[in-house]
Order: structure tokens, then C-alpha cells, then sequence
């Protein structure tokens, strides 16, 4: 009885638009469970811009760190600032406020710079993984093979891709056109996937770039236990084991931890949105997984450029403020290849 009674004070109900007669109610979390909430996930949230602005501003202001790999990494740290920076706020505010205050059209462009933030983050994942495959498999060739301007090619193009796609979801799904856009009452943002569409994002968004990453950072993986075995055959007996050892630990350890934080992100959401007839933004499932994926975007930074030493130094310069010295861009920084 006393649980029930907690849970009507924390969940007060009033209207969105109070003289509007079509108007939605409005439902305004409050308790103290919420209140945590809301703090947590604004810190992730801050925290996810404050990473990956580290990166952003790591690559652009050192000329020695534009290459085509770390342009990639670049391309994910945009999208993944966009995600900490517009798609996390707006879901915490749905969370505290299931109220839309801006309309039908800013309803239609706040999906679709979602839908293209996510895209974005999960497609630079992808270019990465061809990248490193690429190196791994042809390292003599590589520099000749991928050059900046390509991968700036390639940036472009799978963004555009990524538009597309989510201009067409948005489309089908009827949440794209004012005309199309039907809403429940007033003050309502809410998207609804058909079943159809369903399958078809998982597998567009899941499957098909899911597959790409695991094969081709599994031949890498192969790659390097081979080259550590190379580096055996040709080293003194009582150096070699240590050696190779490391080399294989520090393969397996790093694309353990990428493979494994992408995984566990993505898999709950898809496997989760099978199990119903179609899905809506508002839904518990949408709401609980998608912020799974959402938090990839704040671990991301960790995995591709926390493990470079080059942004280790990098930041020391950036918190230091040193990056305002004359010149600073051309400093030269040691970084380890991934």
C-alpha cells in the first residue's frame, strides 16, 4: 500500500499543453530514484563530449596525427560527440518529461540527427576495421593503397549513406513528412517501427556491419599471432617467448575489448526488438537497451584512442593549454600504430 502511494507521488500526471483539449498528458518523474538517474546520466552524457572532444581537437590541431587511420577515428569521435551531445540530453529529457514541446517538424529532424549520430559511430567502427585489415594484410602497400584524401572519400560517402538510409526509415515508418505524422494527442514524439522495418535495420544496422567487424578483426588477430610467430622463429630462445607472448596478449587483450564492448552494446536491443510486433521510442525495451548503445559512444573514445600513446601526450598539451604556443601544431609526437 505505502509502495503504491510512493509511486503516485513520484509520478505526478498533468497536461502538456493545459488549453490545448488534444493535449497528452503529461507524466513528470520526480522521485529521488529518478532525480539519481537524471544526474547519472547526465554525467555520462558530459562526460561523452568531454572524450571525445579530447579526440576531435587531438587530430585537427597536430599535423603529424592526419592520417588516414586517425582520420577514421576522428570521423567516430564526431559521431559519437553528436550522440553525447544532442541524442543523450534529449532522451534524458523524455525520460524526466514525456512531453514534446517543439512540434512535428523539430520532432522529424531531432530522429533523424539521432538515427545519423548512431549510423555514424557504427560505420566508422566499420571503416576501422577495413583500415586495420588493410595495413595488417598489405602493410608494404598500404601508404600507396589508403591516402587521406580516399578515407576523407569514404568518410563522406558513408555519411551520406548513413542519411539516406535514415531519411528512408524515417519514410516508410511514416514519421518523415508533416502530412504522414500522426500523432495520439498533442505534444507527442514518438516513432513507431513496423515489424518489417525491423528486420530490415537489424539486419542493415547489426548484422551485416556486425559481421564485417568480427571477420575482419578475426584475420587480423590470425595476422598478428603469425607475425608473432615469425618473430620467434628469428629471435634468440631465451627472448622469444616473452616477446611473442606479449605481442599475442596485447593482440588478443585489445580486440577482446573491442570486439566485446561492441557486442554487448548492440546485440540487446536487436535480439530484444524480435520479440515484438512492432516498436515505439517510448517502450521500455527502446528505452533501456538504447541506451546501451548509446553509451558505446562514451566507451569508444577509451578503446580507439586511449590505447594510443599519442593521446596521452596529446592531452597533456590540451589540459596544459600548450597547444596555444606558437608552432604547437607541428610538434612532433610518438604514437603507436593500432
Amino acid at each position: 500500500m505505502d509502495d503504491t502511494v510512493n509511486y503516485r507521488k513520484n509520478l505526478t500526471v498533468q497536461f502538456c499543453f493545459p488549453g490545448n483539449s488534444a493535449s497528452c498528458r503529461k507524466e513528470v518523474r520526480s522521485g529521488p530514484m529518478n532525480i539519481l538517474l537524471f544526474i547519472v546520466l547526465s554525467c555520462v552524457s558530459v562526460c561523452t563530449v568531454f572524450l571525445n572532444l579530447l579526440v576531435i581537437i587531438s587530430i585537427s590541431h597536430f599535423k603529424q596525427l592526419h592520417t588516414p587511420t586517425n582520420l577514421l577515428i576522428l570521423s567516430l569521435a564526431v559521431a559519437d560527440l553528436f550522440v553525447g551531445m544532442f541524442v543523450m540530453p534529449v532522451r534524458i529529457m523524455q525520460l524526466i518529461d514525456s512531453c514534446w514541446y517543439l512540434g512535428k517538424i523539430a520532432c522529424s529532424v531531432s530522429e533523424i540527427i539521432i538515427g545519423q549520430s548512431m549510423l555514424g559511430s557504427l560505420f566508422s567502427l566499420v571503416l576501422i576495421a577495413v583500415d586495420r585489415y588493410i595495413a595488417v594484410s598489405d602493410p608494404l602497400l598500404y601508404s600507396t593503397r589508403i591516402t587521406v584524401s580516399k578515407t576523407s572519400l569514404f568518410i563522406i560517402l558513408s555519411w551520406s549513406l548513413c542519411l539516406l538510409y535514415v531519411i528512408i526509415y524515417l519514410y516508410f515508418n511514416d514519421h518523415l513528412l508533416q502530412s504522414q505524422i500522426i500523432f495520439r494527442c498533442y505534444g507527442e514524439c514518438v516513432v513507431s517501427v513496423k515489424h518489417s522495418w525491423v528486420i530490415i535495420d537489424l539486419i542493415i544496422c547489426f548484422l551485416a556491419p556486425c559481421s564485417v567487424i568480427l571477420i575482419l578483426y578475426s584475420i587480423i588477430f590470425i595476422a598478428a599471432r603469425r607475425q608473432a610467430k615469425a618473430v620467434r622463429a628469428v629471435t634468440d630462445a631465451s627472448k622469444r617467448h616473452g616477446s611473442a607472448n606479449s605481442s599475442e596478449t596485447k593482440a588478443a587483450k585489445t580486440l577482446g575489448i573491442v570486439i566485446f564492448v561492441y557486442l554487448v552494446c548492440w546485440i540487446p536491443f536487436y535480439v530484444s526488438s524480435l520479440s515484438v510486433e512492432s516498436m515505439t521510442t517510448s517502450s521500455i525495451v527502446w528505452t533501456v537497451f538504447g541506451w546501451l548503445m548509446y553509451i558505446n559512444s562514451s566507451v569508444n573514445p577509451l578503446i580507439y584512442a586511449f590505447f594510443y600513446s599519442w593521446f596521452r601526450t596529446s592531452v597533456k598539451f590540451i589540459v596544459t593549454c600548450r597547444i596555444f604556443e606558437f608552432s604547437s601544431s607541428s610538434l612532433c609526437l610518438h604514437y603507436l600504430l593500432f
